[in-house]
Protein backbone atom coordinates (compact mmCIF):
# COMPACT_ATOMS: atom_id res chain seq x y z
CA UNK A 1 0.00 0.00 0.00
CA UNK A 2 2.64 2.85 1.22
CA UNK A 3 4.77 1.63 -2.47
CA UNK A 4 1.49 2.35 -4.21
CA UNK A 5 1.09 5.89 -3.02
CA UNK A 6 5.40 6.72 -3.62
CA UNK A 7 4.82 5.62 -6.86
CA UNK A 8 1.52 7.39 -7.52
CA UNK A 9 2.84 10.64 -6.33
CA UNK A 10 6.71 10.26 -8.51
CA UNK A 11 4.38 10.23 -11.26
CA UNK A 12 2.47 13.32 -10.82
CA UNK A 13 5.41 14.99 -9.91
CA UNK A 14 7.18 14.04 -13.52
CA UNK A 15 4.01 15.39 -15.45
CA UNK A 16 3.73 18.81 -13.44
CA UNK A 17 7.72 19.85 -14.19
CA UNK A 18 6.85 18.71 -17.71
CA UNK A 19 4.14 21.01 -18.30
CA UNK A 20 6.11 23.85 -16.92
CA UNK A 21 8.95 23.64 -19.05
CA UNK A 22 6.70 23.71 -22.52
CA UNK A 23 6.59 27.64 -23.23
CA UNK A 24 3.73 29.47 -23.64
CA UNK A 25 2.56 30.66 -27.24
CA UNK A 26 2.65 34.28 -27.70
CA UNK A 27 -1.06 35.54 -29.76
CA UNK A 28 0.36 37.54 -32.74
CA UNK A 29 -0.46 40.95 -33.24
CA UNK A 30 -3.40 41.82 -35.57
CA UNK A 31 -2.13 43.44 -39.23
CA UNK A 32 -2.81 47.06 -39.22
CA UNK A 33 -5.66 47.69 -41.84
CA UNK A 34 -4.10 49.15 -45.43
CA UNK A 35 -4.34 52.93 -46.63
CA UNK A 36 -6.63 53.87 -48.80
CA UNK A 37 -4.94 54.53 -52.61
CA UNK A 38 -4.75 58.67 -53.18
CA UNK A 39 -7.17 58.97 -55.88
CA UNK A 40 -5.20 59.87 -59.38
CA UNK A 41 -5.42 63.54 -60.23
CA UNK A 42 -7.36 64.79 -63.05
CA UNK A 43 -5.43 65.69 -66.12
CA UNK A 44 -5.43 69.23 -66.91
CA UNK A 45 -7.47 70.83 -70.00
CA UNK A 46 -4.19 73.14 -71.14
CA UNK A 47 -1.90 70.93 -74.18
CA UNK A 48 0.72 68.59 -74.21
CA UNK A 49 4.01 70.30 -72.93
CA UNK A 50 7.21 69.36 -75.01
CA UNK A 51 9.16 66.74 -72.48
CA UNK A 52 11.59 68.31 -70.11
CA UNK A 53 15.09 66.77 -69.87
CA UNK A 54 13.67 64.95 -66.84
CA UNK A 55 11.43 63.19 -68.89
CA UNK A 56 13.33 62.05 -71.48
CA UNK A 57 15.85 60.34 -69.40
CA UNK A 58 13.59 58.05 -68.91
CA UNK A 59 14.49 54.15 -69.97
CA UNK A 60 12.05 53.95 -72.90
CA UNK A 61 11.02 50.22 -73.72
CA UNK A 62 13.63 47.62 -74.89
CA UNK A 63 13.47 46.86 -78.26
CA UNK A 64 12.82 42.97 -79.18
CA UNK A 65 16.90 42.14 -79.30
CA UNK A 66 17.55 41.44 -83.24
CA UNK A 67 18.67 38.74 -85.19
CA UNK A 68 22.20 36.71 -84.05
CA UNK A 69 24.40 37.84 -87.32
CA UNK A 70 27.96 37.09 -87.82
CA UNK A 71 30.32 40.43 -87.37
CA UNK A 72 33.41 40.75 -89.09
CA UNK A 73 34.97 41.53 -85.62
CA UNK A 74 34.71 37.34 -85.40
CA UNK A 75 37.02 36.85 -87.99
CA UNK A 76 40.47 35.37 -87.18
CA UNK A 77 43.52 34.25 -88.28
CA UNK A 78 45.88 31.33 -86.58
CA UNK A 79 49.69 31.37 -87.10
CA UNK A 80 52.37 29.65 -86.00
CA UNK A 81 55.39 31.88 -85.67
CA UNK A 82 58.72 30.94 -87.23
CA UNK A 83 61.98 31.50 -85.93
CA UNK A 84 64.32 29.98 -87.84
CA UNK A 85 64.73 29.41 -91.65
CA UNK A 86 67.24 28.23 -94.00
CA UNK A 87 68.57 31.37 -96.25
CA UNK A 88 68.54 30.99 -100.05
CA UNK A 89 65.56 29.19 -100.05
CA UNK A 90 61.45 29.81 -100.39
CA UNK A 91 60.09 31.72 -96.74
CA UNK A 92 56.61 29.90 -96.02
CA UNK A 93 54.24 31.18 -93.31
CA UNK A 94 51.38 28.89 -92.93
CA UNK A 95 47.85 30.15 -91.32
CA UNK A 96 44.47 29.52 -91.54
CA UNK A 97 41.60 31.71 -91.81
CA UNK A 98 38.24 31.74 -89.10
CA UNK A 99 35.36 32.95 -91.18
CA UNK A 100 37.26 33.32 -94.44
CA UNK A 101 34.14 34.75 -96.91
CA UNK A 102 34.30 37.46 -94.27
CA UNK A 103 37.80 38.44 -95.41
CA UNK A 104 39.20 39.85 -98.89
CA UNK A 105 42.64 38.53 -98.59
CA UNK A 106 45.14 38.02 -95.94
CA UNK A 107 48.65 39.67 -96.52
CA UNK A 108 52.26 39.23 -95.20
CA UNK A 109 54.58 41.92 -94.81
CA UNK A 110 58.34 41.78 -94.60
CA UNK A 111 61.52 42.87 -94.65
CA UNK A 112 64.85 41.12 -94.62
CA UNK A 113 68.27 42.50 -93.64
CA UNK A 114 69.42 43.47 -96.92
CA UNK A 115 66.42 44.96 -98.11
CA UNK A 116 64.60 46.76 -95.07
CA UNK A 117 61.93 48.64 -97.26
CA UNK A 118 58.48 46.64 -96.21
CA UNK A 119 57.02 44.36 -99.25
CA UNK A 120 53.83 42.04 -99.12
CA UNK A 121 52.67 38.96 -100.40
CA UNK A 122 48.89 37.74 -100.06
CA UNK A 123 48.53 34.17 -98.74
CA UNK A 124 46.99 31.95 -101.11
CA UNK A 125 45.12 28.55 -100.45
CA UNK A 126 47.44 25.27 -100.50
CA UNK A 127 47.55 22.05 -99.08
CA UNK A 128 47.84 20.55 -96.37
CA UNK A 129 47.63 23.91 -94.77
CA UNK A 130 44.85 26.00 -95.86
CA UNK A 131 46.47 29.19 -96.40
CA UNK A 132 50.53 30.19 -97.69
CA UNK A 133 52.37 33.20 -98.12
CA UNK A 134 55.74 32.69 -99.90
CA UNK A 135 58.43 34.92 -100.18
CA UNK A 136 60.81 34.20 -102.81
CA UNK A 137 64.21 32.62 -102.39
CA UNK A 138 66.17 35.26 -103.83
CA UNK A 139 64.73 37.46 -100.79
CA UNK A 140 65.91 34.84 -98.40
CA UNK A 141 69.59 36.06 -97.21
CA UNK A 142 71.87 35.52 -94.84
CA UNK A 143 71.20 37.67 -91.52
CA UNK A 144 67.22 37.92 -90.68
CA UNK A 145 64.25 38.46 -92.23
CA UNK A 146 61.26 40.23 -90.05
CA UNK A 147 57.28 39.61 -90.94
CA UNK A 148 53.67 40.72 -89.61
CA UNK A 149 49.88 39.28 -90.73
CA UNK A 150 47.32 41.70 -91.78
CA UNK A 151 43.75 40.76 -92.93
CA UNK A 152 41.90 43.03 -95.00
CA UNK A 153 37.74 43.04 -94.73
CA UNK A 154 35.68 43.24 -97.44
CA UNK A 155 34.97 47.12 -96.74
CA UNK A 156 38.54 47.80 -97.70
CA UNK A 157 39.78 48.15 -94.02
CA UNK A 158 42.58 46.08 -92.50
CA UNK A 159 43.38 44.56 -89.33
CA UNK A 160 46.98 43.72 -87.44
CA UNK A 161 46.38 39.80 -86.76
CA UNK A 162 50.15 38.94 -85.97
CA UNK A 163 52.77 41.86 -84.55
CA UNK A 164 52.95 45.31 -86.29
CA UNK A 165 54.99 46.99 -88.88
CA UNK A 166 56.64 48.91 -86.63
CA UNK A 167 57.85 45.74 -84.40
CA UNK A 168 57.75 42.77 -86.82
CA UNK A 169 58.26 39.23 -85.75
CA UNK A 170 61.55 38.45 -86.21
CA UNK A 171 63.29 35.07 -88.10
CA UNK A 172 66.97 34.85 -88.14
CA UNK A 173 68.63 33.58 -91.31
CA UNK A 174 71.52 31.52 -90.61
CA UNK A 175 74.17 31.15 -93.24
CA UNK A 176 74.93 27.93 -94.95
CA UNK A 177 78.00 26.04 -95.85
CA UNK A 178 78.09 27.76 -99.49
CA UNK A 179 76.83 31.05 -98.34
CA UNK A 180 79.51 30.76 -95.17
CA UNK A 181 83.03 29.52 -98.15
CA UNK A 182 81.43 32.66 -100.54
CA UNK A 183 82.27 35.20 -97.59
CA UNK A 184 85.36 33.74 -96.33
CA UNK A 185 86.77 33.95 -100.60
CA UNK A 186 85.26 37.61 -100.72
CA UNK A 187 86.96 38.63 -97.92
CA UNK A 188 90.27 37.25 -99.56
CA UNK A 189 89.75 39.02 -102.57
CA UNK A 190 88.59 42.03 -100.56
CA UNK A 191 85.37 41.67 -102.43
CA UNK A 192 87.10 42.08 -105.76
CA UNK A 193 84.76 39.87 -107.85
CA UNK A 194 85.26 41.33 -111.33
CA UNK A 195 88.60 41.22 -112.93
CA UNK A 196 89.70 42.67 -116.46
CA UNK A 197 92.58 41.51 -117.96
CA UNK A 198 95.07 41.74 -120.94
CA UNK A 199 97.96 39.74 -121.62
CA UNK A 200 100.00 39.09 -124.91
CA UNK A 201 102.97 36.17 -125.69
CA UNK A 202 105.54 36.35 -128.36
CA UNK A 203 106.95 32.84 -128.51
CA UNK A 204 109.96 31.54 -131.06
CA UNK A 205 110.55 27.69 -131.38
CA UNK A 206 113.59 28.98 -133.66
CA UNK A 207 113.79 27.02 -137.24
CA UNK A 208 112.10 23.90 -137.76
CA UNK A 209 112.00 21.42 -140.70
CA UNK A 210 109.48 21.30 -143.24
CA UNK A 211 108.33 19.77 -146.84
CA UNK A 212 107.91 22.49 -149.10
CA UNK A 213 107.38 21.90 -153.08
CA UNK A 214 111.15 23.69 -154.48
CA UNK A 215 111.48 25.46 -157.80
CA UNK A 216 111.60 22.43 -159.79
CA UNK A 217 108.13 21.33 -158.72
CA UNK A 218 109.75 18.13 -156.43
CA UNK A 219 109.25 18.43 -152.71
CA UNK A 220 111.92 19.06 -150.96
CA UNK A 221 112.70 19.61 -146.98
CA UNK A 222 113.58 23.16 -145.81
CA UNK A 223 114.26 25.20 -142.97
CA UNK A 224 111.45 27.92 -142.13
CA UNK A 225 110.81 29.80 -139.23
CA UNK A 226 108.60 28.57 -136.66
CA UNK A 227 107.43 31.00 -133.94
CA UNK A 228 103.50 33.01 -133.26
CA UNK A 229 102.80 35.62 -131.18
CA UNK A 230 98.94 36.40 -129.54
CA UNK A 231 97.61 39.50 -127.92
CA UNK A 232 93.92 38.53 -126.01
CA UNK A 233 92.11 40.76 -123.63
CA UNK A 234 88.53 39.55 -121.14
CA UNK A 235 86.93 39.58 -117.95
CA UNK A 236 86.15 37.73 -115.30
CA UNK A 237 83.69 37.13 -112.80
CA UNK A 238 83.73 35.22 -109.25
CA UNK A 239 80.41 33.88 -107.99
CA UNK A 240 82.28 32.33 -105.71
CA UNK A 241 79.62 29.44 -105.22
CA UNK A 242 79.80 26.26 -106.89
CA UNK A 243 80.60 28.26 -110.16
CA UNK A 244 83.68 29.70 -108.93
CA UNK A 245 84.29 31.84 -111.72
CA UNK A 246 83.65 32.46 -115.41
CA UNK A 247 85.29 34.43 -117.83
CA UNK A 248 84.86 35.58 -121.75
CA UNK A 249 88.13 35.99 -123.71
CA UNK A 250 88.72 36.81 -127.06
CA UNK A 251 92.27 37.07 -129.59
CA UNK A 252 94.33 36.66 -131.60
CA UNK A 253 97.49 34.66 -132.77
CA UNK A 254 99.44 35.51 -135.83
CA UNK A 255 102.22 32.80 -136.73
CA UNK A 256 104.97 31.73 -139.21
CA UNK A 257 104.72 27.04 -138.73
CA UNK A 258 106.28 24.06 -140.32
CA UNK A 259 102.81 23.55 -141.50
CA UNK A 260 101.86 19.90 -143.45
CA UNK A 261 102.38 20.31 -146.88
CA UNK A 262 99.49 22.12 -148.84
CA UNK A 263 98.63 24.16 -145.89
CA UNK A 264 98.97 27.76 -145.13
CA UNK A 265 102.21 28.65 -143.77
CA UNK A 266 101.42 31.45 -142.03
CA UNK A 267 98.39 29.87 -139.89
CA UNK A 268 96.63 32.28 -137.31
CA UNK A 269 93.02 32.93 -135.09
CA UNK A 270 90.74 35.32 -134.41
CA UNK A 271 89.14 33.58 -131.53
CA UNK A 272 86.74 34.22 -128.55
CA UNK A 273 86.55 31.49 -125.62
CA UNK A 274 84.09 31.09 -122.94
CA UNK A 275 85.31 29.32 -119.78
CA UNK A 276 83.65 28.26 -116.48
CA UNK A 277 85.24 26.91 -113.35
CA UNK A 278 82.93 24.88 -110.95
CA UNK A 279 84.03 23.65 -107.66
CA UNK A 280 83.76 19.92 -106.99
CA UNK A 281 85.32 19.77 -103.46
CA UNK A 282 86.96 22.61 -101.49
CA UNK A 283 90.15 21.39 -102.76
CA UNK A 284 88.95 20.22 -106.45
CA UNK A 285 88.10 22.22 -109.33
CA UNK A 286 87.12 21.68 -112.56
CA UNK A 287 87.49 24.20 -115.79
CA UNK A 288 85.86 23.63 -118.90
CA UNK A 289 86.43 25.86 -122.51
CA UNK A 290 84.74 26.12 -125.42
CA UNK A 291 86.48 27.89 -128.42
CA UNK A 292 85.86 29.21 -131.76
CA UNK A 293 87.90 30.80 -134.43
CA UNK A 294 86.93 32.82 -137.75
CA UNK A 295 89.71 33.64 -140.15
CA UNK A 296 89.91 34.13 -144.04
CA UNK A 297 90.39 30.10 -144.50
CA UNK A 298 87.17 29.62 -142.53
CA UNK A 299 85.66 28.64 -139.34
CA UNK A 300 87.14 26.57 -136.93
CA UNK A 301 85.82 24.77 -133.41
CA UNK A 302 88.16 23.83 -130.30
CA UNK A 303 87.77 23.72 -126.07
CA UNK A 304 89.76 22.95 -123.54
CA UNK A 305 89.56 21.50 -120.22
CA UNK A 306 91.72 21.87 -117.09
CA UNK A 307 91.88 20.06 -113.26
CA UNK A 308 92.88 22.45 -110.36
CA UNK A 309 94.01 20.48 -107.26
CA UNK A 310 94.70 22.92 -104.13
CA UNK A 311 93.42 25.66 -102.79
CA UNK A 312 92.04 27.34 -106.49
CA UNK A 313 92.87 31.21 -105.17
CA UNK A 314 96.78 30.02 -103.57
CA UNK A 315 99.04 27.34 -103.96
CA UNK A 316 97.43 24.65 -106.51
CA UNK A 317 98.58 22.42 -109.35
CA UNK A 318 97.14 23.05 -112.36
CA UNK A 319 96.99 20.13 -115.62
CA UNK A 320 94.97 20.88 -119.04
CA UNK A 321 94.77 20.65 -122.35
CA UNK A 322 93.37 23.03 -125.19
CA UNK A 323 92.71 22.37 -128.66
CA UNK A 324 91.75 24.18 -131.82
CA UNK A 325 90.85 22.56 -135.40
CA UNK A 326 93.16 23.36 -138.02
CA UNK A 327 95.39 24.88 -135.34
CA UNK A 328 96.85 22.53 -132.92
CA UNK A 329 96.71 21.45 -129.42
CA UNK A 330 98.45 22.11 -126.08
CA UNK A 331 98.75 19.84 -123.40
CA UNK A 332 100.12 22.04 -120.37
CA UNK A 333 100.91 21.72 -116.46
CA UNK A 334 101.21 24.51 -114.07
CA UNK A 335 102.18 24.69 -110.03
CA UNK A 336 101.22 27.78 -108.77
CA UNK A 337 103.28 28.42 -105.09
CA UNK A 338 101.91 30.94 -103.52
CA UNK A 339 105.36 32.19 -101.80
CA UNK A 340 103.21 35.44 -99.92
CA UNK A 341 99.95 37.58 -100.18
CA UNK A 342 101.57 39.86 -103.12
CA UNK A 343 103.92 36.93 -105.48
CA UNK A 344 102.79 33.63 -107.00
CA UNK A 345 105.51 31.69 -108.53
CA UNK A 346 104.53 29.08 -110.93
CA UNK A 347 106.95 27.17 -112.80
CA UNK A 348 105.18 25.75 -116.46
CA UNK A 349 105.38 22.61 -118.97
CA UNK A 350 104.22 23.08 -122.27
CA UNK A 351 104.04 20.01 -124.86
CA UNK A 352 102.06 22.07 -127.98
CA UNK A 353 102.45 21.69 -131.77
CA UNK A 354 100.65 24.95 -132.30
CA UNK A 355 100.49 26.81 -134.81
CA UNK A 356 99.66 23.40 -136.75
CA UNK A 357 102.87 22.05 -136.95
CA UNK A 358 103.84 18.63 -137.94
CA UNK A 359 105.81 17.71 -134.52
CA UNK A 360 105.14 18.59 -131.28
CA UNK A 361 107.73 20.99 -129.05
CA UNK A 362 108.06 21.17 -125.65
CA UNK A 363 107.85 24.45 -123.63
CA UNK A 364 109.26 25.24 -119.90
CA UNK A 365 108.97 28.82 -118.86
CA UNK A 366 108.46 30.68 -115.24
CA UNK A 367 106.22 32.66 -114.38
CA UNK A 368 106.00 35.98 -111.56
CA UNK A 369 102.36 37.05 -110.35
CA UNK A 370 102.55 40.08 -108.50
CA UNK A 371 100.02 42.17 -106.76
CA UNK A 372 100.97 45.36 -105.54
CA UNK A 373 97.31 46.43 -104.10
CA UNK A 374 94.63 48.33 -104.78
CA UNK A 375 93.09 45.65 -107.40
CA UNK A 376 95.80 45.76 -109.74
CA UNK A 377 98.04 42.94 -110.66
CA UNK A 378 100.29 41.55 -113.47
CA UNK A 379 102.35 38.83 -114.58
CA UNK A 380 105.78 38.42 -116.24
CA UNK A 381 106.56 35.01 -118.05
CA UNK A 382 109.71 33.66 -119.60
CA UNK A 383 111.10 30.31 -121.03
CA UNK A 384 112.77 28.26 -123.83
CA UNK A 385 111.05 25.89 -125.89
CA UNK A 386 111.76 23.87 -129.10
CA UNK A 387 110.54 21.27 -131.90
CA UNK A 388 114.01 19.63 -132.40
CA UNK A 389 117.01 19.25 -130.19
CA UNK A 390 119.30 21.26 -132.99
CA UNK A 391 116.94 24.28 -132.46
CA UNK A 392 115.25 26.34 -130.23
CA UNK A 393 114.10 30.01 -129.32
CA UNK A 394 112.87 32.47 -126.05
CA UNK A 395 109.60 32.76 -124.99
CA UNK A 396 108.43 36.12 -123.42
CA UNK A 397 105.01 37.30 -122.26
CA UNK A 398 102.91 39.70 -119.93
CA UNK A 399 99.30 40.12 -118.17
CA UNK A 400 97.99 42.91 -116.58
CA UNK A 401 94.83 43.11 -114.67
CA UNK A 402 92.28 45.10 -112.33
CA UNK A 403 89.84 43.60 -110.20
CA UNK A 404 87.19 45.62 -108.35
Amino acid sequence: MVIRRTLASLLFTTRLAAAEAEPTPTPAPAPAPAPAPAPAPTPAATPTPTPSASASAAPAPAPAPPERRRDAAEVRLDHAPVSVTPSRRPFTAHASVVHPELVKRALLVYRTAKNPTAREVEFRRSDPSPYVAVVPAREVLPGWLEYSIEIERLDGTRTLVFATRAAMHRVQVPENLDDARERALEQRLDGRRSVFFASGDYVNFGTSVAEQVGASGAVELAEVPDDFFRVEAGYTYRPLRVVTEFSLRAGIVRSRAPVPLGADPRPGMNYGAPTVVIRALDWLSLEGEVLTSVTDQGFSMGGGAAVHVGDYYGTKLTSGFEAVDNFGARFYSRMEVAASRFLTVVPILEVTNMPHAEHYGVRLLGELDVEPGAGFGFALRGGYQARVSTAGGPSLGLTLRYAF
